[in-house]
């Protein structure tokens, strides 16, 4: 057992509900017994955990004082403009009222609020389903979330409710004079027939982080249910972030799902997606743009139990300087599950001949009457393309960020929603050069 594993059991939820107490329990037991990954650790080959065993994160997140800070800079942090979004906002784990909006936009069928804020009645409705997508057993760092779990968000859309106005769920995290760690959840529970958009957002403010985020979110969609997830990872560089999403879809339901990260010192990321029923469809699409010396690792798994469901993943990764990308996508083709449609795709961009990608696209199938397809391509920046935009009285180096953007912005631009996108692309044409001038006909 691993220091580590030693000293995050000794880190007990403060504050936190009764009823919690036996999901921490359950989550002791599951990590205690977890021998903590290495190189020789399949899931873990080439996602090195020793920053976080030498990062100490032991402190207490607190919220910062009025002093540190002022509203109007946190705010400056999240704020996608034209999303028009119910607002939840939590700064260094800590629910903050006066950065959110919740209070005075819920609209009728929908419940949004804090487990620590739930009634009997919703306290049955989380407990009910909380922990029965994430399986602590199959991801160690979910039994973490279980142990430390102080608080969390509860979202539940009722049956036949359509939302037209998208809920952002935001976790600004802060620097404090000591190294912290800090649970994230939520759990989302769609009735039949619903439909909903909710962005998940995580930032930092631009000082240099000493923080450890654990993150685990479950979303559970009933039969003819539509959501629009996004998960946005735009911390500083020096945050570390080990997270999950965790997805059920019920018969017939329909998640389109976009995820996009930013390079750190630690990034991992695991996203599991059941199909539970009959005619589910799943479209999940991601970025990852990892450069100086960061790393970002994701693990997608596509679990297909039941027949006639469809899958379409995408994930695009752009990886410079002496960066490293690690991507492992696996779709499950149970027995049962007849006539599915799945496909996989994940391309990478090497922009400098020190930058890694290690990528496993995998196809597991047990039916006979299915249609699959995977495949993954590693390449640098197309020399012909290059000629022809220098040909056109464009500098190499403005060629280069035009070549660069345009391999993501396909995913970028199709997003459901367009503030999303007016959002990110003037922040991702940035991130591949500072000079303005060059990024004039994208940004």
């Amino acid at each position: 057992m691993s220091d580590f594993i030693e000293e995050a059991l000794r880190l007990s939820p403060q504050n936190a509900p009764a009823w919690l107490q036996d999901l921490h329990e359950k989550g002791r037991q599951s990590w205690k017994t977890r021998t903590f990954p290495t190189r020789k650790t399949e899931a873990w080959k080439y996602t090195n955990l020793r920053s976080l065993e030498r990062g100490a994160y032991l402190g207490e997140p607190r919220f910062p004082e009025d002093h540190e800070v002022s509203e109007s800079t946190l705010r400056g942090q999240f704020e996608i403009a034209g999303l028009n979004a119910t607002v939840l906002v939590f700064v260094n784990g800590h629910y903050s009222s006066a950065l959110s909006s919740r209070e005075t936009s819920l609209p009728e069928g929908v419940e949004l609020l804090r487990f620590s804020e739930a009634s009997d009645r919703q306290t049955g409705q989380i407990k009910a389903h909380l922990g029965s997508v994430a399986n602590r057993e199959q991801h160690m760092f979910a039994a973490l979330n279980d142990t430390w779990l102080t608080d969390g968000v509860f979202l539940h859309v009722a049956k036949n409710t359509r939302v037209d106005r998208p809920f952002q769920i935001v976790w600004l995290t802060m620097p404090q004079s000591e190294a912290f760690s800090l649970s994230q959840r939520m759990l989302m529970v769609m009735d039949e027939g619903s439909e909903a958009s909710v962005v998940e957002h995580f930032v930092s403010d631009t000082a240099e982080q000493n923080n450890f985020t654990n993150g685990v979110t479950e979303l559970v969609l009933g039969a003819n249910t539509r959501l629009n997830h996004y998960r946005l990872h735009l911390e500083q560089e020096n945050a570390l972030h080990i997270g999950g999403v965790h997805a059920s879809l019920g018969r017939d339901s329909v998640l389109n799902s976009f995820h996009l990260a930013m390079g750190s010192t630690l990034k991992r990321v695991d996203v599991v997606v059941n199909h539970h029923g009959e005619g589910a469809e799943c479209e999940l699409n991601g970025v990852y743009l990892p450069r100086h010396q960061q790393h970002v690792d994701y693990h997608t798994c596509i679990e297909h139990a039941v027949p006639h469901c469809t899958t379409s993943e995408v994930f695009r990764g752009i990886i410079g300087d002496r960066a490293r990308a690690v991507f492992n996508g696996r779709i499950h083709i149970h027995p049962n599950a007849q006539k599915t449609l799945a496909e996989l795709s994940n391309r990478n961009l090497l922009t400098s001949d020190k930058a890694e990608v290690d990528t496993k696209p995998e196809l597991e199938i047990y039916a006979d009457d299915v249609q699959c397809a995977h495949g993954a391509t590693v390449a640098q920046l197309d020399e012909e393309s290059m000629f022809y935009l220098c040909s056109r009285g464009i500098s190499r180096t403005e060629a280069e960020v035009m070549l660069s953007f345009g391999f993501i912005n396909e995913l970028v631009e199709h997003l459901e929603h367009e503030s999303i996108s007016n959002y990110l692309r003037p922040m991702l044409a940035d991130l591949f050069a500072q000079d303005q001038r060059l990024v004039r006909h994208i940004a």
